[in-house]
């Protein structure tokens, strides 16, 4: 990635995300991006070798997509618009494809007959053939060459096209006699390394299409039909032609064509595209449902809420699409690394001539043969493509578990995490209360009737504890009564008649003005109050007769994911709003190293200061808009799916699941993709340290030495090779 220091007065307004064909290897990745920010109103370029797309922040009242367009044409670059990705991909593989084949159906006949060189009749077939190849299948070396000589760098494509031309002109020469009579030609060479070139490029698109199948797997999910319900009854028309408000007809097997409310009817829906989760779930008029997501039984109605780029797949996939072409900090070293590669090359190969030719006094063959071999095996596109894949592949793995990674640089930050601070609140624990304990005052006092008339009481409020109380009676199959002279008192609690009794369900301010003792309890509440619980009592008449207490809860999996956190030798830190009493049980059932309670929201992201001045990477996991300071503040912010749309926008990762297990697998993903970009660039360089020299017949007197041909044939593996180890990260899955 490529950014310019932007002036405070003068923000970008605009984006823009674009197919890019013609991109051969990480020098070409260089050149665009240098080329785009000679725009003075572009201050960001990402260009991506892998997903071939290319990503610009630019000022919009001074520039257009078009004029963007324009810079990547003179470049020497082919844009095209996002949703044609695919089909260019594909064009581009059968092209592969079928180039290879030509020129490899072109190529055998020379290698047959390569010791029939006294042959006129062959010497002219593999004149005619060579010929063919290097100006067909080759043609796009000389292409791509002549546009970054043009742009004054040099890629992939100048050393391709000086190693074939060389092998190939030399070898006219040779044949119509203008470097004497007893030179032999190599045809074979040129157009060997030219078929074998196409071979790699081949295995190379293909491998690349498995790196990116975790984002075609979302594009596919999108409805292209939807039942319309009309005055005139259901109609099906294409899903783009549905508009906010409209009511769609939703059968059981049909896939949700919007984001939406469920207005009638009901079923259960699979949300894995969403959440990873493969059990459906039930949906019931007023809950939500997001489209790409599957009915899998019952009848719907749902209105439209969001369409077209506003749903939540078309975010996603737009997120995703950003991760790919995201840069991790240590792809800077190897695109350093990739300016001046090809001409220290050129110049290698220049040296591997005289070499040969003046100091070893070797014949002018044998020198040339060994300077083509090191310009061809030499090639930049290995660690052009160490990174990206290495990252798609990662993003993809952790798509499919419900993990979205907004920006693929937060795989590798995520991997060199030292201390991940949690919200309490939605993240460590429900975030709703739950009733934890239904105490009546005496043996006497039946439970269920207890639970009942709390439940009837608080039947007709909206306070989340009364809720709390409603949803525990459910779930012990307890229905409230019907109460009259009901009355809600905001800060003190609820009174009604119920079965011949005045209720009365409140807190200590409503027990007291009422002249309800609550002596009988007393020990109990103390205890239940130390814990950090809620209290709500409840007095039928003028006596006691029961109290409940009611907590956030730990989400069940909280434990277990600070237990592995701890493992991982990662600090962790829960910071909350809440009084000090209950932060601490909290903080002591999840086994968090450390805790800070009554804090702000400023506060928080002064806690993640504060641990960045200790030269320590931060991350923050939270839900709410109060977090959303903090998760902007860390190096990483990790937002709960179930949360705030702000703390979503805000973070680098989003748990779809708001299962805080996931922040521990988005650790251990980052981990193993960073270890495989270590792994490639390792390779790539190793590869090149390795093959050089061979090629330049060091070890020739061994009789270990490579033909142009092969060396060719090496070179494209290289890159193969990179790709297809990135592919091996998908074996991770296992393990989460």
């Amino acid at each position: 990635m490529r950014e310019k220091t932007a002036s405070p007065h003068a923000e970008p307004t605009g984006e823009l995300t674009f197919g890019v064909r013609g991109l051969h290897c990480a020098s070409c990745v260089n050149t665009l991006e240098k080329k785009l920010l000679e725009q003075p109103a572009i201050t960001t370029a990402i260009v991506n070798l892998t997903a071939e797309t290319g990503f610009v922040r630019f000022d919009s009242p001074q520039l257009s997509a078009s004029d963007i367009f324009s810079i990547v044409h003179a470049a020497g670059y082919t844009p095209v618009e996002l949703h044609e990705t695919r089909t260019s991909q594909e064009d581009d593989l059968r092209s592969q494809r079928n180039w290879f084949i030509f020129s490899l159906c072109a190529s055998l006949p020379i290698m047959l007959t390569m010791g029939l060189h006294s042959n006129n009749a062959a010497r002219q077939a593999s004149l005619v053939l060579a010929t063919i190849v290097q100006f067909s299948a080759g043609l796009i070396f000389y292409r791509g060459a002549w546009s970054a000589i043009k742009n004054g760098t040099a890629n992939m494509d100048v050393l391709v096209a000086l190693g074939a031309s060389a092998a190939y002109f030399y070898s006219v020469a040779a044949y119509f006699g203008l470097l004497g009579t007893h030179h032999d030609v190599f045809f074979e060479t040129s157009a060997m390394l030219i078929a074998f070139i196409r071979l790699g490029k081949y295995l190379e698109a293909r491998a690349r299409g498995k790196a990116s199948e975790a984002l075609e797997k979302l594009i596919h999910l999108q409805a292209d039909k939807a039942l319309l319900v009309t005055d005139e009854g259901e109609k099906e028309v294409p899903a783009s032609v549905i508009r906010v408000g409209d009511i769609v007809l939703v059968r059981a097997g049909d896939v949700i064509p919007v984001d939406g409310e469920v207005v009638e009817g009901g079923g259960a829906v699979n949300e894995s595209m969403v959440t990873g989760e493969s059990l459906p779930i039930l949906k019931k008029p007023g809950d939500m449902v997001s489209g790409a997501t599957i009915s899998t039984n019952g009848v719907m109605r749902i209105r439209a809420t969001r369409i077209g780029e506003a749903t939540l797949l078309a975010q996603i996939i737009k997120m995703v699409r950003e991760a790919q072409g995201d840069k991790a900090p240590i792809q800077k070293f190897a695109d350093t690394v990739s300016a001046w590669f090809v001409p220290v090359v050129i110049l290698l190969s220049a040296a591997t001539f005289m070499v040969w030719y003046f100091a070893c006094s070797s014949d002018f063959l044998t020198a040339f043969r060994f300077a083509i071999a090191v310009l061809v095996i030499a090639c930049p596109c290995a660690m052009g493509l160490a990174t990206p894949t290495a990252i798609m592949v990662g993003s993809g793995i952790a798509l499919d578990r419900g993990i979205l990674v907004k920006k693929g640089s937060a795989l590798e930050i995520i991997s060199r995490l030292n201390v991940l601070l949690l919200d309490k609140t939605g993240t460590l624990t429900r975030g709703a209360p739950e009733m934890t304990d239904l105490i009546p005052v005496a043996r006497s006092v039946d439970p269920a009737k207890l639970l009942e008339c709390l439940a009837t009481a608080e039947s007709r409020s909206t306070h989340p504890l009364a809720q709390a109380a409603l949803g525990a009676a459910r779930k012990s199959g307890v229905e409230p009564g019907h109460a009259d002279n009901f009355e809600e008192r905001g800060g003190f609690g609820v009174t009604c008649s119920y079965g011949g009794f005045q209720l009365a369900v409140g807190n200590e301010r409503l027990m007291s003005e009422l002249g309800i003792s609550l002596t009988p309890l007393a020990k109990k509440t103390s205890e239940l109050t130390a814990a950090g619980k809620s209290i709500i009592y409840v007095a039928a008449g003028n006596s006691l007769v029961g109290v409940a207490a009611f907590a956030d809860s730990l989400r069940p999996e909280s434990i277990r994911a600070v237990t592995e956190l701890r493992n991982m030798g990662i600090t962790t830190c829960m910071i909350t709003g809440d009084h000090a009493d209950v932060a601490f049980i909290v903080a002591k059932q999840a086994g968090v190293h450390g805790f800070e309670a009554e804090v702000l929201p400023d506060r928080k992201r002064d806690v993640v200061k504060e641990y960045q001045d200790r030269g320590l990477i931060v991350g923050m996991v939270g839900d709410g808009i109060n977090d959303a300071p903090a998760l902007a503040q860390a190096q990483i912010g990790i937002a709960i799916g179930g949360g705030t749309d702000v703390a979503k926008e805000t973070g680098d990762i989003v748990l779809m699941r708001s299962n805080l297990m996931d922040a521990v697998r988005a650790i251990v993903i980052g981990r193993a993709t960073l270890s495989k970009i270590k792994q490639n660039l390792f390779w790539a360089f190793f590869y090149n340290i390795l093959g050089i020299p061979v090629a330049a017949g060091l070890l020739n007197s061994y009789g270990i030495y490579l033909k142009p041909e092969y060396a060719g044939l090496a070179m494209a593996f290289s890159s193969v090779s990179v790709v297809l180890n990135s592919l091996l990260l998908k074996r991770i899955e296992k393990k989460l």
